[in-house]
C-alpha cells in the first residue's frame, strides 16, 4: 500500500493511495452523464464498474514532487457530450482531492472506455 505523507500542524498525516483514488471515483460519479467508471480486464471485457461500489476501480493515483497525478478511465452516458462531461470530471476531481487532502492536484486524466446505454424496458409482445 502506496501512501501520502503530509505535514499537520503536531506531526505526520498518511494517506493511503486507496483513499485517493476512492475520492476520484465517488467525485466522478457525481457529474451527470458518468454511468459508470471501468478498467478494461486483459481479456477486453468492462468487468470492473464503479456501480459495484468499488470506488477506486479504474482510477489510478501517482504523487509527484509537484502534486497528485489522476488517471481514472469512466464510461459515459449515450446522448451527453463526452467533452463536457470529461472536463466536469477532471474539476470534481481536482476540487475534491484538493478540498479533502489539502494536496496541490497537477493533472487529471480522463480515459472514456465507452458508452453506455440505458436499459430501455421491454414492452410485453402484443397478441393478436
Amino acid at each position: 500500500m502506496n501512501e501520502v505523507s503530509v505535514n499537520g500542524n503536531i506531526g505526520q498525516i498518511r494517506i493511503a493511495d486507496e483513499v485517493l483514488a476512492i475520492i476520484s471515483g465517488t467525485a466522478a460519479l457525481e457529474v451527470n452523464g458518468v454511468m459508470a467508471g471501468s478498467a478494461p480486464s486483459h481479456q477486453g471485457e468492462m468487468s470492473h464498474r464503479f456501480a459495484r461500489r468499488n470506488f477506486a476501480r479504474g482510477v489510478k493515483i501517482t504523487i509527484t514532487d509537484e502534486g497528485v497525478k489522476v488517471d481514472i478511465t469512466i464510461m459515459v452516458k449515450f446522448g451527453h457530450k463526452i467533452h463536457q462531461v470529461s472536463e466536469e470530471v477532471q474539476k470534481r476531481i481536482a476540487t475534491a482531492l484538493e478540498t479533502m487532502v489539502g494536496m496541490n492536484v497537477c493533472e487529471v486524466n480522463v480515459n472514456v472506455a465507452g458508452l453506455r446505454f440505458e436499459k430501455t424496458p421491454q414492452r410485453p409482445p402484443v397478441r393478436r
